[in-house]
């Protein structure tokens, strides 16, 4: 699997002929990126932010409710994350485990409350966890690390924190950096996962956003 982060929650996740994306953004997030198809989008929630699917090309797949999907080979299983007290459902967040090149790869959305032990378990197992990092709305930073012990994944890469360009009311990545205690920081323009690449221990993975200031 190729991953690209297309800055945000925006990810582009290619395996032969298939591609997902997840997320999508408008333009008035201040990041364009190159137009590309997509087989399958995953959108997390309702926010303009997250649910920009008709700047997608082509015709893909849209998942953006909790239950199970499979589209071509590729497998997806959408859970439903707790709401804060007092939000309504329609602000609901569902995260994702997609399923494809022998990857296991979880998506947590604008997830803000702490998994349960019911939910990990319905989203494992996980290789490759894409974690939210820029606090605000979504979960600090002691709650970024438990999440991340609980699924387990052996790869975590970043998002939702700010980057050049972005509106988006999100922290810089420092604090999660020093909360996972990463030192002397590279970031990379794309990953290719193999399952024979994983390893065993957890290791984070900071990636350069693809998506250019306007």
């Amino acid at each position: 699997m190729d991953i690209t982060w297309l800055g945000h929650s925006c990810f582009r996740l290619h395996d032969a002929d298939m591609v997902v994306m997840t997320d999508p953004y408008p333009p008035s997030i201040g990041l364009r990126v190159d137009n590309r198809p997509a087989s399958i989008v995953t959108v997390s929630n309702a926010h303009p932010n997250h649910d920009h699917t008709t700047g997608i090309e082509g015709d893909p797949k849209i998942f953006s409710n909790p239950g199970e999907y499979e589209f071509n080979g590729v497998t997806a299983r959408g859970v439903m994350t707790p709401l804060p007290d007092g939000q309504p459902l329609s602000e609901r967040n569902v995260a994702f485990t997609i399923s494809m090149g022998g990857i296991n790869i979880c998506h947590l959305g604008d997830i803000s409350v702490p998994l349960p032990t019911r939910l990990i378990d319905e989203l494992k197992p996980v290789d490759v966890v894409l974690v939210p990092a820029g606090a605000h709305c979504t979960l600090d930073m002691e709650q970024v690390f438990q999440v991340l012990q609980d699924l387990d994944g052996k790869i975590a890469i970043p998002m939702h924190y700010k980057t050049d360009g972005l509106n988006a009311e999100v922290d810089p990545i420092d604090n999660f950096v020093r909360r996972m205690g990463l030192e002397d920081v590279q970031a990379q323009p794309r990953l290719v996962v193999t399952p024979t690449s994983l390893g065993t221990d957890m290791r984070v993975v900071v990636m350069t956003s693809q998506g250019r200031p306007r």
